[in-house]
């Protein structure tokens, strides 16, 4: 138990003492961003202590709620350099689009930017990489090639609390919780079929499902689509969280039939309802995210589970926002 003890003390000392990376040496930034990438990952596939794991998780969900169209990477990548972060843009977009400037010592916070580029119809690289390559495509010239994603590259961008001038304008938050939460559920009812599922809000005196507040019960011979029910409440906030909720846990587990990966697929539900519910000013107390069913997986798993929470919660509030 000491030995036990002492490696968790370790590790979540490395945790802090990494809390503020900074990436200052352009040189070797680009690998330093993928080194420190790839051991955050192991450090928290190695997390012995469930309560810590569970708030470091719950720490990368905060700042991907308010990031929910960036990958996880990138989401991490800030949260390690400035984990209260909100609105990020780089120096120029401040400046010409914000009427602000960055205040004076202030670090830049380096994400990942898409590189677009011409790029091979058979390889998929870029000009100069398809050149050094064995790829011996030559159906159609280069300059013909289409434009798509060729790889990335790191680049500087400041939160708004780094920057100076003009306020920002006001926030569109109808679709956020803000009074506004009969419109949000009327908006989370009808995206439904765009996510596959059908919804049912039972009266509270013909609800069958016990104390549970909803549940995702079978799946349409039909159009094989998932049957959700919630249980109504004079609450239209709460009735919203529960059914973002339950799209969750239908997208991410209904099929999967073995039980030890249902209650990993859980805690992947649970984090995706809880990004959300964060982003739509939602009560998202409800999400369990405790890991202790992750523990023991390699880091490429753990990466997996990353990437499925964040593709979830993108695709259920993006249909709400497209909604709305």
């Amino acid at each position: 138990m000491s030995s036990e003890r002492t490696q968790t003390d370790s590790t979540e000392t490395h945790y802090s003492q990494t809390c503020r990376t900074l990436f200052d040496d352009s040189d070797s930034r680009r690998d330093e961003m993928h080194d420190s990438l790839e051991a955050w990952i192991e450090q928290f596939a190695e997390l012995s202590d469930e309560a810590r794991a569970s708030a470091e998780l719950q720490e990368w969900l905060d700042v991907q709620s308010r990031f929910h169209d960036y990958s996880y990477r990138n989401t991490l990548l800030i949260k390690h350099q400035c984990p209260e972060a909100t609105k990020v843009a780089g120096y120029n977009t401040w400046q010409n689009e914000f009427d602000r400037h960055v205040s004076n010592g202030e670090s830049a916070i380096w994400i990942w930017a898409p590189i677009i580029a011409k790029r091979c119809p058979e390889c998929g690289n870029s000009q100069s990489y398809h050149a050094s390559s064995n790829c011996e495509y030559e159906e159609t010239p280069p300059d013909e090639w289409e434009k798509g994603l060729v790889g990335f590259k790191p680049v500087p961008v400041f939160d708004v609390s780094q920057t100076e001038g003009e306020p920002l304008p006001d926030l569109d938050t109808e679709a956020r919780g803000d009074g506004n939460e009969d419109e949000l559920l009327k908006a989370l009812l009808d995206v439904a079929p765009e996510l596959g599922v059908r919804v049912n809000i039972v009266p509270p005196e013909e609800w069958s499902h016990g104390s549970a507040a909803g549940v995702c019960t079978e799946r349409s011979t039909y159009d094989c689509s998932l049957l959700v029910e919630v249980r109504d409440d004079d609450n239209d906030a709460q009735v919203a969280s529960v059914l973002a909720h339950e799209y969750a846990h239908a997208l991410l587990h209904f099929d999967v039939d073995d039980a030890d990966e249902r209650e990993k697929r859980e805690v992947e539900a649970e984090s995706t309802a809880y990004v959300v519910s964060q982003y739509f000013g939602l009560d998202a107390s409800r999400s369990a995210l405790y890991v202790a069913a992750w523990d023991g997986e390699p880091a490429e798993t753990i990466q997996e589970r990353l990437e499925r929470i964040v593709g979830t919660a993108r695709e259920i509030i993006g249909a709400v926002d497209t909604e709305q």
